[in-house]
C-alpha cells in the first residue's frame, strides 16, 4: 500500500531535529511521497528547498496563508510567481480565507486570495485551498475563477454537507485529514466522506498539526507526522465502507493526477 500525503508542513521547526527519521518512518508506513505546504513567502521558498533536496519524495506548493495576508506585497507576488515556475512546485497555495481568527483583516484576505487565484490562472497550476468560517465569500470568489483554473483542492475539509456539495459542484477535490478522527468536532465527516467521489478524494496529515485522536498509543509529544497518514486512510476506508487498499490506491492515483507528479 503506497500513500501520498498531499499536505504536510515539513518546514515547521518541530521537524528540524529529526527530519530524516520522520521521512524514514513515513516510508516504513507506506507513505512514499509528500507535498510540503508553502504557507508564507519564506515558507514557500523553504518548501521548494526541501523538495529539491529530496527529489521524487518531496514536492512543494507556493502560497501565502490567509493568516499571513497582511504581509503580502508586490515583492511577495513576484517571488511566488518565480517559485511557481519551478517544476517542483506543483500547486499554488496554501491560500484562501480564514474568518475564524482574522489574523489578517478580511478585506486584505480577499485581495490576497484573488491575487493568488490569478497566479494559478497565469501559470496553470492547481490550487491548494484553505477555508474556515468564510464559505460564502470563499465560494463566491472561487466561482469567478474556477473555469480558468486547471484544478483546485479544498485542503483539510471540515465544513458542512452544503459546503461540500458546493465544492463538488465546482469540480473541486477534497482533502481529508485526521480531523475525521476527532470525536468532538469531526464525527460529521464520517458521513460526508461517503459523498466524495473516489476521483476527488485525497488524504493528508497537515503535520505537525491535527494528530489523529484515535491513534494508539498517543505520542507524548503530540506532534503529527506523515507516518500517521496510514491511520487516516484506514479510518476513511472504514467510513466509506471499502477495503483500505482501495481507498489508498484511489487517493494516491487521484493525487498523482491532480499534482501532475508523473511529469516530475
Amino acid at each position: 500500500m503506497q500513500l501520498l500525503d498531499i499536505g504536510t508542513n515539513l518546514g515547521h521547526e518541530s521537524f528540524q531535529h529529526d527530519f530524516d527519521v520522520v521521512l524514514q518512518r513515513a516510508r516504513a508506513h507506506g507513505v512514499g511521497r509528500m507535498i510540503v505546504t508553502g504557507a508564507s513567502r519564506d515558507g514557500s521558498r523553504h518548501a521548494l528547498e526541501l523538495a529539491r533536496a529530496h527529489v521524487g519524495v518531496l514536492f512543494a506548493t507556493a502560497g501565502v496563508h490567509p493568516h499571513h495576508a497582511i504581509d503580502y506585497d508586490d515583492a511577495t507576488d513576484d517571488e511566488l510567481r518565480a517559485l511557481a515556475r519551478d517544476q517542483m512546485v506543483c500547486a499554488i497555495g496554501e491560500t484562501g480565507l480564514d474568518y475564524n481568527r482574522n489574523y489578517s483583516p478580511r478585506e486584505v484576505q480577499l485581495q490576497v486570495f484573488e491575487r493568488q487565484l490569478q497566479i494559478a490562472v497565469d501559470v496553470q497550476k492547481p490550487l491548494f485551498l484553505h477555508q474556515r468560517d468564510a464559505h460564502t465569500d470563499f465560494i463566491a470568489l472561487l466561482r469567478r475563477y474556477r473555469d480558468k483554473l486547471p484544478a483546485a483542492v479544498v485542503h483539510c475539509f471540515t465544513d458542512t454537507g452544503e459546503a461540500l456539495r458546493d465544492y463538488l459542484a465546482l469540480d473541486c477535490h477534497i482533502g481529508i485529514t485526521g480531523w475525521i478522527c476527532d470525536e468532538r468536532r469531526g464525527t460529521h465527516l464520517r458521513e460526508l466522506v461517503r459523498e466524495i467521489p473516489a476521483n476527488r478524494l485525497m488524504l493528508e496529515t497537515d503535520a505537525p498539526y491535527l494528530l489523529p485522536r484515535t491513534v494508539r498509543p498517543q505520542p507524548a509529544h503530540r506532534r503529527n507526522e506523515p507516518m500517521y497518514l496510514r491511520h487516516i486512510c484506514e479510518e476513511v476506508a472504514r467510513d466509506r465502507g471499502e477495503p483500505v487498499e482501495v481507498t489508498a490506491a484511489n487517493s494516491t492515483v487521484t493525487a498523482e493526477a491532480f499534482f501532475g507528479l508523473s511529469s516530475i
